[in-house]
């Protein structure tokens, strides 16, 4: 059994220390007479570190201190206040494991009974957020909220810590306030309304587990307001699933101070208030970003030489450009691509949502596959500006294919280099079927007419090219 420590952090002190959790400081040390916590930590069987007996005060503190490092961590990612901090709430499986990670990077520290300072604390967290972010992306909030159900398979973490079984329990709870019936057999009357909307109860439960504060969320105060709010905005019944599962926390933000303030902010940049429907299907996140990540994305937009009127389009049809760091994943992807000559402005229009993929992931493996087949990088510069959706494909499910059969066609490789938009239609449905065509035919059309003209303009061009080369007595004909 471990000495009493001579100093300790209690949860009167939390609220000081997150407010200079920022500032280097000094351990403060109270007289023994005072506080007095005792502690046993044992070795577990893979050599983590575990704890057997911890005071739940210290426990509390730290926790306390972990979800500070945490809030403070997600705010300066773009979250508003509010969603940083509810964030950090909904997450105690998260919480525990950041305090066992703790453990097990200051092992030493516990055997000889000193406790972590809060810089400490901080400096043995954040790094490690860092890295999760690093891996994880625009996800890690999701991560966050549902640890450990998101992270790579394979991929070793730090044990869990022991307070996971009351986290679990509020989980339990939680999910329990959802699906239990009342005196008349019914369920809550915020799950019958979400079931009306088909929300089946495991769903339902499932957001619940995710996100426990949703089971406390009242019908007339909460839900009913914002999902009301959303169907004016002329989203559609059946679409009200989809977003309550994407981002449950929509319905525990004010309408009239966070909400409705937000949308009027984001107007003003130019997006679209007739596409709100469409915007906040595929990002309801994007109304719980703080102003200032979204005024960074915009003046980085700026900064790249984008239109005013184009950043609005941008916003409506990407809103989750929102979600990308400007430091960390804008700014290297915009270098990249100017590397190879690209008019970043012009992809950035085109096509935003290239800048959320991963350069060595997603990026390089597509451009060194076309430099290999004999194209310098200026070329592949020009097919991506083109067509920047071409790096959103996968290598081998479908850019591969498609280069395997145009090596079979009759054209030059240069072709690609003007109509790389050929990557982006099917190869089953209509590559082969229309250049079978064109080869019975005994004809030559160029690329893009081959492709991107529907089907009554493309037998329109194939007859009258027919008809040419049989008038002219020639067996092929070229129409520019």
């Amino acid at each position: 059994m471990m000495k009493a420590f001579t100093a300790i952090r209690c949860p009167q002190l939390t609220y000081l220390s997150r407010q200079f959790l920022s500032v280097p400081r000094p351990w403060l040390s109270f007289p023994r007479k005072l506080f007095s916590c005792q502690a046993l930590f044992d070795s577990g069987i893979d050599g983590s570190f575990s704890a057997r007996v911890l005071s739940p005060t210290l426990l509390a503190a730290e926790k306390e201190e972990a979800k500070a490092v945490l809030t403070l961590f997600l705010k300066k990612r773009g979250l508003s206040n509010v969603v940083a901090a509810r964030t950090t709430k909904s997450s105690d499986l998260f919480i525990d494991h950041l305090i066992s990670r703790l453990h097990s990077v200051h092992k030493s520290r516990y055997l000889v009974g000193r406790e972590l300072t809060t810089l400490e604390i901080r400096e043995a967290l954040t790094p490690y957020l860092e890295s999760l972010l690093e891996e994880h992306g625009s996800v890690l909030v999701d991560l966050v909220e549902n640890f450990p159900n998101l992270l790579s398979k394979g991929k070793p973490v730090s044990p869990v810590s022991p307070l996971d079984i009351t986290a679990n329990s509020k989980k339990l709870k939680a999910i329990s306030r959802v699906s239990e019936t009342g005196p008349a057999g019914q369920l809550p009357p915020h799950v019958l309304y979400l079931m009306d909307f088909g929300l089946d109860l495991e769903r339902i439960k499932g957001i619940t587990s995710r996100f426990p504060a949703f089971a406390y969320y009242s019908l007339e105060g909460k839900i009913k307001p914002i999902v009301e709010f959303l169907l004016d905005l002329g989203i559609r019944k059946s679409e009200i699933p989809t977003i309550l599962v994407k981002r449950p926390q929509l319905c525990g933000i004010s309408l009239s101070e966070n909400l409705i303030p937000t949308m009027a902010f984001l107007e003003e940049l130019g997006v679209d208030k007739k596409q709100w429907a469409k915007v906040i299907y595929r990002f309801p996140a994007v109304l719980t970003y703080s102003r200032q990540k979204v005024e960074s994305t915009v003046n980085f937009l700026y900064e790249m030489g984008v239109s005013a009127e184009s950043i609005g389009k941008i916003l409506t049809r990407c809103p989750n450009i929102v979600s990308y760091s400007v430091e960390e994943k804008l700014r290297p992807t915009a270098e990249y691509f100017r590397m190879m000559g690209v008019d970043v402005a012009v992809l950035l229009h085109r096509c935003p949502q290239t800048f959320g993929l991963s350069i060595e992931t997603n990026l390089k493996p597509v451009t060194e596959f076309f430099l290999e087949k004999g194209y310098c990088i200026e070329e592949v510069g020009t097919m991506v500006q083109r067509y920047g959706a071409l790096y959103t494909f996968s290598l081998s499910g479908n850019v591969i294919p498609k280069w395997e059969f145009f090596l079979t066609m009759d054209y030059s490789k240069e072709e690609l280099v003007k109509f790389p938009q050929y990557f982006g239609y099917s190869l089953e449905e209509r590559i082969k079927p229309r250049y079978a065509l064109v080869k019975e035919a005994n004809v030559k059309l160029l690329l893009n007419q081959v492709l991107s003209l529907s089907y009554d303009d493309f037998d329109k061009v194939l007859k009258r090219k027919i008809k040419k080369m049989l008038s002219d007595d020639h067996p092929q004909g070229i129409e520019e």
